[in-house]
């Protein structure tokens, strides 16, 4: 019953449709944001400033012209059924409620399990040099220096963000290339 309040008081604010549609173009996204809030009667999670201007000048036209009719909301409902299967597990998949990833294993000493035991050396090579790091007690130790992971490594050596443990070969269970 509330969100009709608002749509009658919204409808009565809206009268100049296309002044209203030219206003938004010059709005930041706080003001956009704080539109969306008046206009919907809840906030709003995006940021984005192209999707807010495209949902509000919908509610807009919508609150002015009047929405769906009964009679194409139901039809949407039943033919819900016969939409593509990539579409209805996209909301299955937005229903669903989101689940932590699971914990990294540790080991006893307090160490992410998925690493060799300290003292083993990977290599990889990356674009025709070898790469050797150390697995210590303590980190990885890649030319002299103690690193926190193997990503970190993996990004000094290649320059961009790589899960460390698919770089050196480690993701599914057996080292590329590892020396004890």
């Amino acid at each position: 019953m509330a969100k009709k309040g608002i749509a009658r008081a919204a409808r009565k604010e809206l009268a100049d449709v296309p002044q209203q549609l030219a206003a938004l173009a010059s709005m930041s996204v706080p003001d956009l944001a704080a539109k969306y809030l008046e206009l919907y009667g809840e906030p709003t999670r995006s940021r984005n400033r192209d999707y807010l201007k495209k949902r509000l000048a919908f509610r807009i036209q919508e609150l002015a012209e009047g929405g769906l009719s009964t009679r194409a909301v139901a039809r949407i409902s039943e033919l819900g059924d016969k939409l593509p299967e990539r579409w209805r597990m996209r909301q299955v998949e937005e229903t669903k409620p989101a689940e932590p990833p699971p914990p990294s294993p540790v080991a006893a000493d307090g160490r992410d399990a998925r690493l060799p035991p300290p003292g083993t050396v990977l290599t990889r090579v990356f674009k025709g040099t070898q790469h050797k790091v150390t697995v210590r007690e303590d980190g990885i130790e890649y030319e002299g220096r103690l690193h926190r992971s193997l990503s970190s490594v993996a990004k000094l050596i290649t320059g961009t963000a790589w899960n460390g443990f698919s770089f050196f070969g480690l993701k599914d269970g057996s080292p590329k290339a590892v020396t004890s």
